[in-house]
């Protein structure tokens, strides 16, 4: 397949790296980048060293890699990944990730492979981040690639659905990279994980064969984050507790602030797990069934991966017994740990005054009950 093809949704190529690093290291923005990944070194070394990278490895393992340490040392207690037994080196996967971070899902993951020696994947790059310059020279020359929003025309959706998939499915099996993408458009609010069955009919598009053998060609693989303290918790109740009133318009810089406050809010215990691929077998259960069926079908399989895997913290439980008024989970947590979360709790009663205080409590509550119930 010819990749001019992609050229409107694709990352950088190698031979744009060197430009690209030169434009980000002229950047207004880059002594503020500089200083919190490299907070020991002086502004125009790093200047130097940035703009001296020439290719999408030496940013990973060098830049990226330090980014992420600085997110882990400054607000996560105990970072964790497990399940690289389940992936074959030689083999290129489409992993399907729950999403609680906009940017953390998938960085945090790239990390890990960085650090396990491991070849990084291609990441969904979602058009309306593109805020700016700096930030697509930035996504794209990190593997990122572009997808748009869904919007009021069906025809355009369709054709931008057809086309992501062609270059998915183009990246795994002709490129030889691996793909990240989320398991639904946008982050989880409510922390009810669920895979949506259009992600799975988009992978199928741009299929020539049966539907069993082009999904099972795109070697599936389900990963599971898990936040001890979920990203945006108080952000996300609030949108959540607007939405119910009326339809969310999201507000001018949102999306920056989420990244912001994901980035620096106190995380506690981060888990990855990586789980087994979805193999040709379990597809094939599936054969005899309707498209739309199959679609479901394939989207519960990955459901229950991710569900399994998903690891609760004391703080689920703690939410659950305090959303249902038992201590049905008591022994899952301590009189401390309680007490930290009625704190974090209690930073609500800043809203009492624009919410009714009681429900966006229970909504706050929901979002870490919501996984015991998914379990």
């Amino acid at each position: 397949m010819n990749q001019s093809k992609f050229d409107d949704i694709r990352p950088y190529q190698e031979e744009e790296i060197p430009a690209a690093m030169q434009r980000i290291a002229r950047s207004e923005v880059f002594p503020l980048l500089a200083s919190f990944v490299y907070p020991d070194e002086p502004v125009e070394a790093v200047r130097q060293r940035v703009a001296g990278f020439t290719t999408t490895r030496e940013l990973q393992t060098d830049t990226m890699s330090r980014a992420n340490e600085q997110i882990i040392r400054r607000s996560i207690s105990e970072f964790t990944c497990h399940g690289l037994e389940h992936i074959d080196p030689a083999r290129h996967y489409l992993y399907v990730s729950n999403h609680r971070d906009i940017m953390l899902d998938a960085s945090l993951l790239q990390y890990f492979f960085v650090q396990n020696g491991m070849d990084t994947t291609e990441i969904t790059f979602g058009a309306n981040l593109m805020m700016n310059p700096v930030v697509v020279d930035i996504g794209k020359a990190n593997k990122m690639f572009r997808v748009e929003r869904p919007g009021g025309n069906i025809k355009e959706f369709y054709e931008s659905s057809l086309h992501l998939s062609e270059y998915i499915r183009y990246v795994i099996t002709e490129k030889g990279q691996s793909v990240w993408i989320a398991q639904r458009n946008g982050r989880t609010k409510d922390g009810r994980d669920a895979t949506d069955q259009g992600i799975i009919k988009m992978f199928g598009m741009s299929a020539t064969t049966d539907k069993v053998s082009a999904m099972a060609q795109l070697n599936i693989v389900p990963v599971a984050v898990s936040y001890e303290w979920e990203s945006c918790d108080i952000l996300k109740a609030l949108e959540l507790y607007e939405s119910q009133n009326h339809k969310y318009t999201k507000k001018p810089g949102e999306d920056l602030n989420s990244i912001l406050t994901g980035i620096l809010q106190y995380k506690g215990r981060v888990h990855f797990q990586i789980c087994k691929p979805i193999e040709l077998p379990e597809l094939a259960r599936f054969e005899h069934q309707t498209n739309n069926e199959y679609h479901q079908s394939v989207a519960r399989l990955i459901d229950s991966r991710i569900n399994h895997a998903y690891r609760l913290f004391p703080n689920h439980f703690i939410a659950h017994d305090l959303l249902y008024g038992n201590n049905r989970y008591h022994d899952r947590y301590t009189p401390e740990q309680k007490e930290a979360f009625v704190r974090r709790l209690a930073r609500l009663d800043q809203y009492e005054q624009t919410c009714d205080i009681e429900r966006l409590r229970d909504i706050f509550l929901s979002i870490y009950a919501n996984p015991v119930d998914n379990r």
